[in-house]
């Protein structure tokens, strides 16, 4: 009886480093993600979680190293719709794209232009597969209901919410990546979209691998499986989430002592110890 080929990394960073000006954005970043895997992306401010993401979308080159991305290995001098068929592995939550949609896009057109990887939706002919598959994406959602709601009257916490259907909506779906996804929600709207991200990875329905970056260690989920950690450009620790998100390695992370405690949810809380004369 043959065996199994084990499967290949969602994800593979091998020696990648991006200097620019000079200045060295990131060094040496080695990180493999597998399938099954959860990752958080995690770090103070200016740690170099940005430029990772921006390499892995193909809007930084490396100066060294290399990214492969479900099999496929990117290049520096990959033509553009090569670029877009790599892209289409990932969807992709940001605050960047909220800015683009406009006041008056319906969430189901938002969710429908995923699949084309185009802001606010402007064809006028739609297979109606396209159609139903943003119906589908938009329930899974949990946002339905919302389908003929326009942007400007979604609250906060929907339009987190519309935007990771039109993510979900992306061809070739491998990644997912939340990007700062809790910035501007108050904190019950936090609750309730972590809560709504913890049923979509926990759900049977074919969830993509999961990269939350935040420098937000309560927004961890217990579903995280595993956390790469970031200071200065620089991989302190990466692996399994509970052998990284120590007092050690966030402390050394965020450049102050921290301590952690957890809730009755599992998830984590980290407070920065006071120092007599100093101000964290």
């Amino acid at each position: 009886m043959s065996e199994t080929a084990p499967s290949p990394p969602v994800l593979r960073v091998q020696n990648l480093s991006v200097v620019r000006e000079g200045r060295s954005l990131l060094e040496a970043v080695d990180w493999t993600v597998m399938p099954g895997e959860h990752w958080a992306l995690l770090g103070a401010n200016g740690s170099g979680k940005t430029s990772l993401l921006n390499v892995l979308l193909g809007y930084l080159t490396p100066t060294r190293g290399e990214v492969t991305l479900a099999g496929r290995e990117a290049a520096a001098d990959r033509p553009d719709q090569q670029w877009d068929a790599w892209r289409r592995n990932i969807g992709f939550v940001s605050a960047g794209i909220a800015q683009l949609i406009e006041p008056g896009e319906p969430a189901l057109d938002i969710v429908l232009a995923g699949r084309y990887a185009m802001v606010n939706y402007w064809r006028q002919r739609t297979p109606k597969r396209d159609r139903a598959d943003a119906e589908t994406e938009l329930a899974r959602v949990e946002c339905a209901h919302l389908a003929g709601q326009p942007w400007m009257f979604l609250s906060q916490g929907e339009r987190q919410r519309v935007l990771v259907g039109r993510a979900l909506m992306s061809p070739d779906l491998r990644l997912l990546v939340l990007d700062e996804p809790c910035a501007g929600l108050d904190p019950v709207a936090r609750e309730h979209f972590l809560d709504f991200v913890a049923r979509l990875v926990g759900s049977k329905t074919g969830a993509p691998t999961l990269l939350m970056v935040t420098h937000h260690v309560e927004e961890i989920l217990p579903a995280i499986t595993h956390a790469l950690v970031l200071r200065e450009g620089r991989v302190i620790a990466r692996g399994e989430r509970d052998t990284v998100l120590t007092e050690p390695v966030l402390s050394q992370a965020f450049g102050a002592p921290v301590t952690l405690g957890f809730d009755e949810t599992g998830r984590r809380r980290l407070a920065v110890k006071a120092r007599r004369g100093r101000v964290f």
